[in-house]
């Protein structure tokens, strides 16, 4: 399980692209929380993409770090995007209502 470091957010074109880790529980959630509020607020942020590639397990705190994210950029027009959910990942999405939130290309 990868802790979740500095090399995990990057913003390319005014996309903060957050790489997560395998497990996405309480304490993780709360690190990239912190750190993509950081880069929010400093850098020209439009649009927040997870990227998913690594994730095989998100509990609560993942979908709330997720959904907090989501309405702090949704309220300056921004989109929040899902890359490389597998097929677990996007069960969770429809499950709590993030798929109507939150955009996962196929």
């Amino acid at each position: 399980m990868g802790q979740v470091t500095e090399d995990d957010f990057q913003v390319i074109d005014h996309c903060l692209i957050i790489r997560l880790p395998e497990e996405v529980d309480h304490h993780r959630a709360g690190y990239i929380s912190e750190n993509a509020d950081k880069y929010l607020v400093r850098e020209e942020v439009r649009n927040v993409v997870f990227d998913f590639e690594d994730t095989r397990f998100m509990d609560s705190s993942g979908i709330g770090m997720i959904m907090g994210r989501y309405r702090k950029i949704s309220c300056f027009g921004g989109r929040v995007y899902a890359i490389h959910a597998d097929s677990q990942i996007r069960r969770i999405f429809r499950v709590c209502g993030l798929s109507k939130l939150i955009l996962m290309p196929e």
